[in-house]
């Protein structure tokens, strides 16, 4: 998964800018140095970006909804079947 280079900036943005004002003079190399390190980190991590989230999520849903479709017709079936069988028992 590659992370949106805009984030990467604005975090390596965000901690150049923490670094206190007579380090300022190293703001751009940190700033560059910051970026790598949080890239190298974020591509270690198992992460998915936010669509194949969504799409995954959309998956386990429609599968949700499917099961439970499955298990009110199993219900229907086993009433029925528990019916006939009930119905059976009587007629001996």
């Amino acid at each position: 998964m590659a992370l949106d280079p805009k984030i990467l900036d604005d975090l390596a943005r965000k901690l150049a800018d923490s670094v206190p004002a007579g380090l300022r003079d190293f703001k751009a190399d940190a700033e560059k140095n910051f970026r790598a390190v949080l890239q190298s980190v974020f591509a270690k991590l198992d992460l998915v970006t936010r669509e194949e989230f969504d799409v995954q999520a959309a998956v386990l849903s429609r599968t949700r909804e499917r099961l439970e479709e499955l298990a009110a017709r199993l219900q229907e079936l086993e009433a029925e079947f528990e019916s006939r069988a009930a119905t059976a028992t009587r007629k001996k």
